[in-house]
């Protein structure tokens, strides 16, 4: 009897002591909902926007254009960067100048290309500006992008795993696997965290694509001649070193020849010598009676 006492007892104590536990598992974890809900309303309170814009417009120079960018950049605070001149040419045509030069024409257009961070706050300062440095403006376009709910996802997940390593660190020995755990929930843990510092630096500064052009240009260029047949001498010149290149090869022919008298005898003494049997053939001869 004592002894079913006795048991009765310790299950009413254990019994209890998970009430209490699951009591203040149950704050906590209350607790933990309102502070992540107060981390929430705090984050939202702060608009993570993000803004990007570009313009495409016509100026008297490329160059200059470029120069005058980069400077209203510099002081409003902005970099840029990427930028790109070329020069493409439209049409292209060669005259004649002179015996031994040509005069190159070329119509070329120019275009730019520039790329920058400014300060989201300055944007529509700075596209202002641009708009009145151009002569003329084909497109004008921004965009926003809201990642406030991108930005609060990654600081609760990053919350989360900072909980979450403090509990595996507790808990962990040498011969269990909670070791590469913590390394693949700190390594998480980073990724969220340099996503939202992402964030705050394209919040802070806005990326605007400039693409600018100018009108067609003419440019001319004394270049050297390169049709051969321009440098050829004159007719008469070209005639009377015609007449000694015949001469030198009719002297070459000659020599030539020179070579082969042998079979120049030769042939005579053959040609006569059959045309003498053919004569004594057909010589009639005398029937003596």
């Amino acid at each position: 009897m004592k002894k079913n006492l006795f048991c009765i007892a310790i299950v009413i104590i254990l019994f209890g002591c998970n009430a209490d536990k699951k009591e203040s598992y149950a704050d906590g974890a209350s607790q933990e909902v309102v502070l992540t809900d107060q981390s929430a309303t705090d984050t939202l309170a702060t608009p993570k926007i993000i803004k990007t814009a570009g313009m495409q417009f016509r100026v008297k120079d490329v160059q200059q254009a470029k120069e005058t960018l980069s400077s209203h950049l510099k002081s409003q605070g902005g970099t840029v960067i990427e930028f790109s001149i070329q020069s493409h040419i439209q049409e292209s045509t060669k005259v004649a100048y002179s015996l031994d030069s040509l005069k190159e024409i070329s119509s070329y257009r120019k275009t730019g290309m520039l790329v920058a961070k400014v300060p989201s706050d300055k944007l529509d300062e700075f596209t202002n500006t641009v708009a009145k440095m151009a002569v003329f403006v084909d497109s004008q376009d921004m965009k926003l992008d809201d990642q406030s709910i991108a930005y609060l996802a990654n600081k609760l997940k990053a919350q989360n795993r900072t909980e979450a390593i403090k509990q595996i660190n507790k808990t962990a020995t040498r011969k269990s696997n909670n070791v590469e755990t913590s390394l693949y929930v700190k390594d998480g843990l980073v990724d969220k965290k340099i996503e939202n510092i992402s964030i705050d630096d394209r919040v802070k500064f806005s990326t605007i694509t400039l693409s600018f052009y100018q009108n067609n240009t003419i440019q001319t260029h004394i270049i050297a001649n390169d049709n051969l047949y321009n440098y050829k001498p004159g007719f008469f010149k070209r005639l009377g070193l015609n007449l000694i290149d015949g001469w030198n090869y009719f002297k070459e022919l000659i020599l030539v020849l020179s070579h082969l008298w042998m079979f120049f005898i030769a042939g005579f003494a053959v040609f006569f010598g059959v045309k003498y049997y053919l004569r004594s053939k057909n010589k009639p001869q005398n029937i003596s009676k």
